[in-house]
Protein backbone atom coordinates (compact mmCIF):
# COMPACT_ATOMS: atom_id res chain seq x y z
CA UNK A 1 0.00 0.00 0.00
CA UNK A 2 1.73 3.19 -1.14
CA UNK A 3 -1.28 5.36 -0.26
CA UNK A 4 -5.00 5.07 0.24
CA UNK A 5 -7.56 7.77 0.86
CA UNK A 6 -11.18 8.02 1.90
CA UNK A 7 -13.49 10.98 2.41
CA UNK A 8 -15.35 10.35 5.66
CA UNK A 9 -17.82 13.19 5.22
CA UNK A 10 -18.21 16.31 3.14
CA UNK A 11 -20.49 19.33 3.24
CA UNK A 12 -21.88 21.97 5.53
CA UNK A 13 -22.45 19.40 8.29
CA UNK A 14 -18.76 18.54 8.43
CA UNK A 15 -15.63 17.68 6.49
CA UNK A 16 -12.95 15.08 7.16
CA UNK A 17 -10.84 12.58 5.25
CA UNK A 18 -8.66 9.62 6.19
CA UNK A 19 -5.24 9.22 4.56
CA UNK A 20 -3.18 6.07 5.06
CA UNK A 21 0.32 5.11 3.89
CA UNK A 22 2.75 2.36 4.85
CA UNK A 23 3.55 4.01 8.19
CA UNK A 24 1.09 6.91 8.58
CA UNK A 25 -2.60 7.21 9.35
CA UNK A 26 -3.84 10.81 9.50
CA UNK A 27 -6.97 12.91 9.20
CA UNK A 28 -7.35 15.90 6.92
CA UNK A 29 -9.71 18.21 8.80
CA UNK A 30 -11.94 16.98 11.63
CA UNK A 31 -15.28 18.71 11.20
CA UNK A 32 -17.46 16.27 13.15
CA UNK A 33 -17.99 15.58 16.83
CA UNK A 34 -15.55 13.22 18.50
CA UNK A 35 -18.25 10.57 18.73
CA UNK A 36 -19.08 10.87 15.03
CA UNK A 37 -15.42 10.76 14.02
CA UNK A 38 -14.87 7.62 16.09
CA UNK A 39 -17.87 6.00 14.41
CA UNK A 40 -16.61 6.97 10.93
CA UNK A 41 -13.15 5.62 11.67
CA UNK A 42 -14.59 2.37 13.05
CA UNK A 43 -16.53 1.94 9.80
CA UNK A 44 -13.23 2.47 7.95
CA UNK A 45 -11.53 -0.29 9.91
CA UNK A 46 -9.49 1.90 12.25
CA UNK A 47 -9.84 4.09 15.34
CA UNK A 48 -8.66 7.36 16.86
CA UNK A 49 -6.01 5.37 18.70
CA UNK A 50 -4.42 4.69 15.30
CA UNK A 51 -4.55 8.31 14.11
CA UNK A 52 -1.23 10.09 14.61
CA UNK A 53 -2.05 13.56 13.28
CA UNK A 54 -4.76 15.90 12.00
CA UNK A 55 -4.06 18.54 9.36
CA UNK A 56 -6.35 21.59 9.50
CA UNK A 57 -7.16 23.76 6.51
CA UNK A 58 -8.84 26.56 8.49
CA UNK A 59 -10.75 27.28 11.68
CA UNK A 60 -14.41 27.01 10.61
CA UNK A 61 -16.43 24.57 12.69
CA UNK A 62 -17.29 22.25 9.81
CA UNK A 63 -13.55 21.50 9.61
CA UNK A 64 -12.55 21.61 13.28
CA UNK A 65 -15.51 20.46 15.43
CA UNK A 66 -13.72 17.28 16.50
CA UNK A 67 -10.57 18.91 17.86
CA UNK A 68 -11.94 19.44 21.38
CA UNK A 69 -12.53 15.69 21.69
CA UNK A 70 -8.76 15.15 21.39
CA UNK A 71 -8.44 15.57 25.16
CA UNK A 72 -9.25 11.84 25.13
CA UNK A 73 -6.51 11.24 22.55
CA UNK A 74 -3.48 13.33 23.60
CA UNK A 75 -1.15 11.39 21.31
CA UNK A 76 -2.66 13.07 18.21
CA UNK A 77 -0.65 15.99 16.81
CA UNK A 78 -2.65 18.82 15.26
CA UNK A 79 -0.95 20.57 12.34
CA UNK A 80 -2.07 24.14 11.52
CA UNK A 81 -0.60 27.52 10.76
CA UNK A 82 -0.38 30.02 13.62
CA UNK A 83 -3.50 31.99 12.70
CA UNK A 84 -5.65 28.87 12.46
CA UNK A 85 -4.22 27.40 15.67
CA UNK A 86 -4.97 30.60 17.59
CA UNK A 87 -8.54 30.77 16.26
CA UNK A 88 -9.25 27.14 17.10
CA UNK A 89 -7.52 27.15 20.49
CA UNK A 90 -9.72 30.02 21.65
CA UNK A 91 -12.76 27.74 21.45
CA UNK A 92 -11.25 24.68 23.14
CA UNK A 93 -11.50 23.46 26.72
CA UNK A 94 -8.01 21.96 26.60
CA UNK A 95 -4.76 22.44 24.70
CA UNK A 96 -4.01 19.77 22.09
CA UNK A 97 -0.51 19.04 20.85
CA UNK A 98 -0.07 21.72 18.21
CA UNK A 99 2.52 21.57 15.45
CA UNK A 100 2.58 24.98 13.79
CA UNK A 101 3.74 25.32 10.18
CA UNK A 102 4.23 28.34 7.93
CA UNK A 103 1.84 28.72 5.03
CA UNK A 104 3.80 28.18 1.83
CA UNK A 105 6.18 25.69 3.43
CA UNK A 106 6.93 22.05 2.74
CA UNK A 107 7.60 19.73 5.64
CA UNK A 108 7.62 16.05 6.55
CA UNK A 109 5.65 13.95 8.98
CA UNK A 110 6.56 10.28 9.21
CA UNK A 111 6.60 9.06 5.59
CA UNK A 112 4.50 11.96 4.28
CA UNK A 113 5.74 15.07 2.51
CA UNK A 114 3.24 17.90 2.98
CA UNK A 115 2.92 21.12 1.01
CA UNK A 116 0.69 23.72 2.71
CA UNK A 117 -0.29 26.61 0.45
CA UNK A 118 -2.62 29.59 0.72
CA UNK A 119 -6.13 29.54 -0.73
CA UNK A 120 -8.67 32.39 -1.02
CA UNK A 121 -11.45 31.95 1.54
CA UNK A 122 -13.05 34.06 4.27
CA UNK A 123 -11.05 32.59 7.16
CA UNK A 124 -7.99 33.70 9.14
CA UNK A 125 -5.31 32.03 6.99
CA UNK A 126 -6.84 29.14 5.02
CA UNK A 127 -4.68 26.59 3.25
CA UNK A 128 -4.89 23.69 0.89
CA UNK A 129 -2.60 20.67 1.12
CA UNK A 130 -0.80 18.22 -1.07
CA UNK A 131 0.37 14.97 0.52
CA UNK A 132 2.99 12.76 -1.12
CA UNK A 133 4.50 9.44 -0.09
CA UNK A 134 7.25 7.38 -1.67
CA UNK A 135 10.64 8.35 -3.05
CA UNK A 136 10.76 9.78 -6.56
CA UNK A 137 13.99 7.99 -7.40
CA UNK A 138 13.14 4.61 -5.83
CA UNK A 139 12.34 1.94 -8.43
CA UNK A 140 10.61 -0.19 -5.80
CA UNK A 141 8.45 2.51 -4.19
CA UNK A 142 6.00 4.43 -6.36
CA UNK A 143 5.50 8.05 -5.32
CA UNK A 144 1.80 8.81 -4.88
CA UNK A 145 0.16 12.13 -4.09
CA UNK A 146 -3.12 13.77 -3.18
CA UNK A 147 -4.40 17.36 -3.24
CA UNK A 148 -7.04 18.48 -0.71
CA UNK A 149 -8.90 21.67 -1.63
CA UNK A 150 -12.12 22.68 0.04
CA UNK A 151 -13.43 26.18 0.76
CA UNK A 152 -11.94 28.51 -1.82
CA UNK A 153 -13.59 31.15 -3.97
CA UNK A 154 -11.26 30.85 -6.95
CA UNK A 155 -8.14 28.91 -7.91
CA UNK A 156 -4.98 31.03 -8.27
CA UNK A 157 -2.12 29.98 -10.50
CA UNK A 158 0.05 28.72 -7.63
CA UNK A 159 -2.74 26.29 -6.73
CA UNK A 160 -3.34 25.21 -10.32
CA UNK A 161 0.33 24.28 -10.70
CA UNK A 162 0.10 21.98 -7.72
CA UNK A 163 -3.00 20.23 -9.06
CA UNK A 164 -1.18 19.07 -12.18
CA UNK A 165 1.35 17.14 -10.09
CA UNK A 166 -0.91 14.78 -8.10
CA UNK A 167 -2.69 11.46 -8.61
CA UNK A 168 -5.89 12.29 -6.72
CA UNK A 169 -7.70 15.61 -6.29
CA UNK A 170 -10.38 16.36 -3.71
CA UNK A 171 -11.83 19.74 -4.63
CA UNK A 172 -15.06 21.46 -3.76
CA UNK A 173 -17.88 21.91 -6.25
CA UNK A 174 -20.05 23.81 -3.83
CA UNK A 175 -22.95 25.31 -5.74
CA UNK A 176 -24.80 25.69 -9.00
CA UNK A 177 -25.02 29.45 -9.70
CA UNK A 178 -28.61 29.18 -10.94
CA UNK A 179 -29.75 27.26 -7.86
CA UNK A 180 -27.92 29.67 -5.58
CA UNK A 181 -29.54 32.67 -7.26
CA UNK A 182 -33.00 31.06 -6.98
CA UNK A 183 -32.57 30.10 -3.32
CA UNK A 184 -35.12 31.91 -1.12
CA UNK A 185 -33.61 31.01 2.27
CA UNK A 186 -30.31 32.81 1.93
CA UNK A 187 -30.16 36.63 2.02
CA UNK A 188 -28.46 38.49 -0.81
CA UNK A 189 -25.39 39.19 1.35
CA UNK A 190 -24.87 35.48 2.01
CA UNK A 191 -25.21 34.66 -1.68
CA UNK A 192 -22.62 37.32 -2.48
CA UNK A 193 -20.23 35.84 0.07
CA UNK A 194 -20.67 32.29 -1.25
CA UNK A 195 -20.16 33.27 -4.89
CA UNK A 196 -17.39 35.79 -4.20
CA UNK A 197 -13.67 35.34 -4.78
CA UNK A 198 -13.17 34.39 -1.12
CA UNK A 199 -16.25 32.17 -0.89
CA UNK A 200 -16.86 28.80 -2.53
CA UNK A 201 -16.22 27.30 -5.96
CA UNK A 202 -19.20 26.76 -8.24
CA UNK A 203 -19.63 23.80 -10.58
CA UNK A 204 -18.66 26.03 -13.48
CA UNK A 205 -15.62 27.32 -11.61
CA UNK A 206 -14.36 23.80 -10.99
CA UNK A 207 -14.99 22.81 -14.60
CA UNK A 208 -13.01 25.78 -15.91
CA UNK A 209 -10.02 25.03 -13.68
CA UNK A 210 -9.92 21.28 -14.30
CA UNK A 211 -10.36 21.69 -18.06
CA UNK A 212 -7.51 24.18 -18.24
CA UNK A 213 -4.99 22.05 -16.36
CA UNK A 214 -6.26 18.52 -17.19
CA UNK A 215 -3.47 16.06 -16.48
CA UNK A 216 -3.07 12.47 -17.71
CA UNK A 217 -1.60 11.69 -14.28
CA UNK A 218 -4.95 12.07 -12.50
CA UNK A 219 -6.42 8.81 -11.24
CA UNK A 220 -9.44 10.25 -9.46
CA UNK A 221 -11.14 13.60 -8.96
CA UNK A 222 -13.50 13.86 -5.97
CA UNK A 223 -16.03 16.70 -6.12
CA UNK A 224 -16.79 17.66 -2.53
CA UNK A 225 -18.51 20.13 -0.21
CA UNK A 226 -21.75 20.21 -2.24
CA UNK A 227 -24.45 22.54 -0.96
CA UNK A 228 -27.52 20.57 0.09
CA UNK A 229 -29.86 23.34 -1.10
CA UNK A 230 -27.98 24.95 -3.98
CA UNK A 231 -26.43 22.00 -5.80
CA UNK A 232 -27.04 18.39 -6.77
CA UNK A 233 -25.10 15.41 -8.03
CA UNK A 234 -26.90 15.72 -11.38
CA UNK A 235 -25.93 19.39 -11.70
CA UNK A 236 -22.26 18.58 -11.05
CA UNK A 237 -22.27 15.70 -13.53
CA UNK A 238 -23.92 17.81 -16.23
CA UNK A 239 -21.36 20.56 -15.74
CA UNK A 240 -18.41 18.15 -15.93
CA UNK A 241 -19.78 15.74 -18.57
CA UNK A 242 -17.52 16.88 -21.40
CA UNK A 243 -14.43 16.84 -19.20
CA UNK A 244 -15.23 13.33 -17.94
CA UNK A 245 -15.47 12.12 -21.52
CA UNK A 246 -12.06 13.56 -22.39
CA UNK A 247 -10.27 12.22 -19.29
CA UNK A 248 -11.07 8.56 -19.78
CA UNK A 249 -8.31 7.37 -17.45
CA UNK A 250 -9.64 9.38 -14.53
CA UNK A 251 -12.57 8.45 -12.30
CA UNK A 252 -14.86 11.30 -11.24
CA UNK A 253 -16.64 10.85 -7.90
CA UNK A 254 -19.30 13.32 -6.76
CA UNK A 255 -19.64 13.19 -2.96
CA UNK A 256 -23.23 13.95 -1.85
CA UNK A 257 -23.78 16.36 1.05
CA UNK A 258 -22.94 14.46 4.21
CA UNK A 259 -21.73 11.51 2.16
CA UNK A 260 -18.52 9.54 2.06
CA UNK A 261 -16.47 7.62 -0.50
CA UNK A 262 -14.89 4.17 -0.66
CA UNK A 263 -11.13 3.97 -0.25
CA UNK A 264 -9.06 5.04 -3.24
CA UNK A 265 -6.09 2.67 -3.47
CA UNK A 266 -2.85 4.05 -4.93
CA UNK A 267 -0.41 1.10 -5.02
Amino acid sequence: MAMRFRILGSGRAGNAALLETETSRVLIDAGFSGRKLRQMLHESGTSMDDISAIFLTHEHGDHTAGIDALKKHPHVTVFANAATARAVQGKLSHRPTWQVFETGSRFRFQDLEIDAFSVPHDAQEPVGFTFASGAEDDLFSHRRSLAWLTDLGHVPQHVRRRLTEVDVIAIESNHCPKLLEADIRRPWSTKQRISGRHGHLSNEGVREVLAEIASPRWRQVCLTHLSKDCNSIDAVNVSLAELQQSLTGCEFVVVPPGGDTPFVELP
